[in-house]
């Protein structure tokens, strides 16, 4: 915990909110999840894919348009992060994503021994990515606005 104002170089989180509509979106809404911005950049990928609007500094809209490409990139990422099988192919996998060198480092830094504690990560990484598919299953089955907000 950090007793002090901080200034926005310390946040490092993207907002997932379901609280707008076509045009509005209530930022850090209650129904709001949020994600560490080292995590979020293993899943960028796909809101990037699904999206060419996306834009990790603004709020972006994944409508009826793009949630449904949105679903199928994270149920391949949900295959492939399924598929490691051991801490180098983990590293390959983090590492070759944007920015994943940062999460790798994050890891690192929390976890000096991850590479003995992999599948721990991977399992937890598997889990993040079915609560996203859910999420997105979700926005569907009401007919939501996902608005992917980093800040």
């Amino acid at each position: 915990m950090r007793i002090e104002l901080l200034k926005n170089d310390w946040l490092n989180f993207v907002e997932l909110n379901v609280s707008g509509d076509n045009e509005n979106v209530f930022r850090c809404h209650p129904e709001s999840s949020y994600l560490d911005g080292y995590v979020f950049s293993l899943f960028a990928t796909c809101f990037e894919r699904s999206n060419k609007l996306y834009e990790y500094f603004g709020p972006t809209r994944y409508n009826t348009r793009y949630i449904i490409p949105l679903q199928n990139q994270f149920k391949s990422l949900q295959s492939s992060i399924d598929t490691i099988s051991n801490a180098g192919e983990f590293k390959k996998f983090a590492g070759g994503v944007f920015l994943g060198k940062n999460f790798l480092s994050e890891l690192e830094k929390n976890d000096p021994q991850w590479e003995k504690n992999w599948k721990t990560y991977q399992a937890q990484l598997l889990e993040v990515c079915g609560q996203l598919i859910e999420l997105i299953n979700r926005c569907i089955d009401q007919e939501r606005i996902l608005w992917v907000i980093g800040y």
